[in-house]
């Protein structure tokens, strides 16, 4: 019994922990001088930082063959670009809808298994997709104005990028803990936001103690004590209870952005964001996922 407490309680705080990247992301973007990319290169670097300790700590070799390197280096990219891709949406939506329309991303995994992997439409998974579909077209529905399709785009686009990332930890032979892939991604991931700076001859300079402070805290908590929790819960009680406490991570990003950035909480955001989620948890019940 006890196990399963703590298995909750660490999935619980994973999802409420990774839905607060809004809480930080919104005020670093609004440093004028700072970039995203910027602030993307140290959150990852910061996070796999931190990660190292606890790969010590579990007693785990960082050591990989050169074919895991490529792998593990496209999926850094792919890593990179999800979130790349879900904080510019947040230049077009509310951080609440963004997050809400990224979480659709199992349902994206479910896809490209029937398209690609030949597996069964079943009943389940199409009423998922139907749900999705229909969860996006209610948030679509605005008095004030119309949902803005660019950023709608750039959200599923994020979302279909993160599902190739985890379409390929599953499906590709990798000999690593799933902790010591997330280290690797996150590494390549650090060095690709540095690499692209670099070209685009952006500062990475941090220029005061509260914005490196803000870049500590939001690499941590966001990144690093999400993903450590995470590992625990599922160890503790298996990835599917834990998949389904991860419809908080929307849930979350929704509250902190309709209590502290002034987001109006209408009929079509709880909705069409309940229709969505409830269309994640019916694929994550009544499908079988690779462990």
């Amino acid at each position: 019994m006890k196990d399963i407490v703590k298995g909750y309680l660490c999935a619980f705080i994973s999802a409420f922990t990774y839905g607060l990247i809004p809480l930080f992301m919104i005020p670093i973007k609004k440093e004028e001088s700072f970039s995203v990319d910027a602030t993307l290169f140290y959150r990852f670097l910061i996070a796999s930082g931190a990660i190292v300790f606890f790969l010590f700590y579990q007693k785990e070799r960082l050591r990989i063959s050169f074919r895991e390197g490529l792998i593990m280096s496209l999926l850094g990219i792919l890593y990179a670009l999800s979130a790349e891709f879900l904080f510019l949406a947040y230049d077009y939506l509310s951080p609440g809808i963004a997050s809400t329309i990224f979480f659709s991303y199992p349902i994206i995994v479910a896809l490209v298994l029937i398209l690609f992997y030949k597996e069964k439409l079943t009943l389940p998974t199409l009423l998922s997709l139907l749900l999705v579909v229909a969860g996006v077209g209610v948030l679509s529905i605005k008095k004030e104005e119309a949902l803005n399709y660019i950023g709608l785009g750039i959200s599923l686009l994020g979302a279909l990028v993160y599902a190739l990332y985890i379409l390929i930890v599953n499906k590709v032979r990798i000999e690593s803990s799933g902790v010591k892939i997330s280290f690797y991604s996150m590494l390549f991931s650090s060095l690709y936001f540095l690499v692209k700076s670099l070209l685009l001859r952006e500062s990475i300079t941090i220029s005061s103690w509260a914005l490196a402070g803000d870049l500590i805290l939001f690499a941590i908590i966001t990144t690093s004590l999400s993903l450590v929790t995470l590992v625990y819960a599922v160890r503790y009680i298996g990835s599917t209870p834990t998949a389904i406490m991860g419809a908080f991570e929307p849930i979350v990003a929704v509250l902190i952005s309709v209590g502290l950035f002034g987001e109006q909480l209408t009929p079509s955001l709880v909705i069409g964001g309940m229709v969505i989620i409830t269309g994640v948890l019916i694929d994550i019940l009544f499908r079988k996922h690779p462990k």
